[in-house]
């Protein structure tokens, strides 16, 4: 049986909320978080601003929309620096993740402010896409220590059990990487957070009077990071 297709209506309300989309995207380029206004998209497009409602009840649901194309769009940037790793084995992919992830933030320091940048709302449900890098880094840490031979680490260092982790991502990462130890999902949140601080610091200026070659020290630490794995 073939998907049933949509209506006129639905396409155009489907073409309409791109739109809207990406006239935000235009907006938040030219001057953050701020200048997302509903009712300027509205003007822009030509829209009322009841019509603009009807598709976005709030400019609170219009962010948290935007924040979940952004998640998607990434992880499917990053799913794809992996595939085409210019080496084999997961360290290899571990790197390309992390460049690429790195060109994205400079190259687009609005939407990585906009989907990193400000506080999580502990009552507000998480884009299931955000959810996509760490499982996939989760699953990479985990081939690094099974090439080791050590699930665990190594003597003297921290353990991890499962109940250190929210039940639901274990779930996640579980159903993809079912051979992935504790160990693993720390590692891999481990990585994540480091990536993310150089990265944070260079979009936001605040590398620029330490060092002329931030990409050196970006690739420095993850060969660290992944030594820690038995990877490098």
């Amino acid at each position: 049986m073939g998907i049933p297709r949509k209506s006129r209506r639905e396409r155009l309300r489907a073409h309409t909320t791109s739109q809207i989309k990406a006239t935000a995207l235009d907006h938040l380029a030219g001057g953050g978080s701020g200048a997302v206004s509903l009712r300027a998209i509205a003007r822009e497009m030509g829209m009322t601003a009841g019509a603009i409602y009807s598709y976005f009840d709030t400019r609170e649901a219009l962010i948290t929309a935007l924040i979940a194309d952004l998640h998607t769009a990434l992880a499917d940037r990053l799913e794809a620096a992996c595939g085409r790793a210019p080496g084999e084995g997961p360290a290899a992919a571990v790197f390309a993740l992390g460049h690429s992830y790195r060109e994205w933030g400079i190259a687009n320091p609005r939407h990585f402010h906009l989907i990193h940048g400000h506080p999580a709302d502990p009552g507000q449900e998480v884009p299931e896409a955000a959810h996509r890098v760490p499982v996939l880094l989760t699953g990479l840490v985990a081939a690094c220590l099974r090439l080791r031979g050590a699930p665990e680490p190594a003597a003297g260092r921290l353990p991890y059990d499962w109940g250190d982790f929210e039940p639901g991502y274990v779930v996640r990462v579980r159903a993809t990487h079912p051979d992935a130890s504790p160990a693993a999902l720390a590692g891999a949140l481990r990585l994540w957070g480091r990536m993310q601080g150089l990265v944070s610091l260079e979009v936001y200026g605040h590398l620029g009077a330490q060092t002329r070659r931030p990409a050196k020290l970006f690739h420095a630490e993850m060969r660290h990071s992944l030594r820690a794995f038995g990877a490098c």
